[in-house]
């Protein structure tokens, strides 16, 4: 067995601690030569991808990779399935399961409503409406493979080292307040978790991985100030704040996401809701990575 990971950053580095714990080759792809040292120095076989070139030592490596998890974000394509061609035989011979790491934002906004895996998707955001295609790209090329291609749709990723005691103790937490606006989100663990989880049982289809606690973005905030014993941020409007026109697009999709079918799957999350996982995160220190 050999899982490559395609973009192996912050998720990427935490789903192949989640593989490497018993033994299995993992190897991953970073576009600097910093970040590599830091992949390797953390036992993880790494290659240099700069999202257009596939170097020698790297299509050699992709001849036995049997597990692939593609994490890098489509800058108007997928980058991997652009050089992959029709079914990436030729580069993948070996291929048993695919996972690409997609966002549960190709769903769109649905006004605060629960939305599911077979909830329509009405992405708002070009970035993810790119997300949508490469999703059927990897599933078309599982199809054309016969092999499991699974689509994790992530909500909003936090953990040691990102979260909002790291944005309170820096002083940049924000409290901005939108009327029933609710977020989903997802300790980075369960990423690598639940990836490890499909890959193992042979899962293919689209699921959603998030917690089980949509809910205002504010109120994580509050819970990491009492916890700190600090005082939150100010509360500050939505529609008078000063944020970036990225931070603000977030805020056009409301909606509450379920993680019911990765659950009658089987999987079992180990961080359920917010509460309960940045008091472990302040209890065991690891707040700041």
């Amino acid at each position: 067995m050999h899982v490559m990971i395609f973009g192996c950053g912050y998720s990427g580095t935490v789903i192949a601690e989640a593989f490497g714990e018993s033994g299995i080759r993992v190897s991953g792809t970073t576009r600097s030569q910093e970040k590599a040292e830091e992949l390797r120095n953390a036992g993880i076989e790494t290659f240099l991808f700069d999202g257009e070139t596939l170097g020698d030592e790297l299509r050699k490596a992709m001849a036995d990779v049997t597990h692939l998890i593609q994490s890098i974000a489509p800058r108007d394509a997928d980058p991997l399935l652009a050089l992959l061609g029709y079914d990436g035989t030729a580069l993948l011979p070996d291929l048993q399961w695919i996972g690409y790491l997609s966002t549960v934002g190709v769903y769109g906004d649905h006004k605060g409503g629960w939305v599911t895996e077979e909830t329509s998707c009405v992405p708002v955001s070009g970035r993810s409406k790119e997300r949508l295609e490469a999703e059927e790209g990897w599933l078309a090329l599982g199809r054309a493979r016969d092999v499991p291609a699974a689509i994790l749709r992530l909500a909003g990723i936090y953990g040691p080292g990102r979260n909002a005691f790291v944005n309170l103790d820096r002083g940049t937490a924000r409290r901005i307040i939108k009327k029933d606006q609710v977020f989903n989100r997802i300790r980075v663990e369960d990423i690598g978790a639940s990836t490890r989880f499909l890959s193992e049982h042979a899962l293919g289809g689209i699921y959603n991985v998030t917690d089980d606690r949509p809910g205002p973005p504010q109120d994580v905030i509050v819970e990491a100030a009492r916890l700190m014993g600090v005082e939150p941020p100010p509360e500050q409007a939505f529609e008078t704040a000063e944020m970036t026109p990225m931070a603000r697009s977030f805020y056009g999709e409301n909606k509450r996401v379920s993680n019911a079918k990765l659950k009658a799957a089987g999987y079992r999350f180990a961080f359920p809701d917010y509460p309960m996982s940045l008091a472990q995160l302040w209890e065991n220190g690891r707040w700041k990575g």
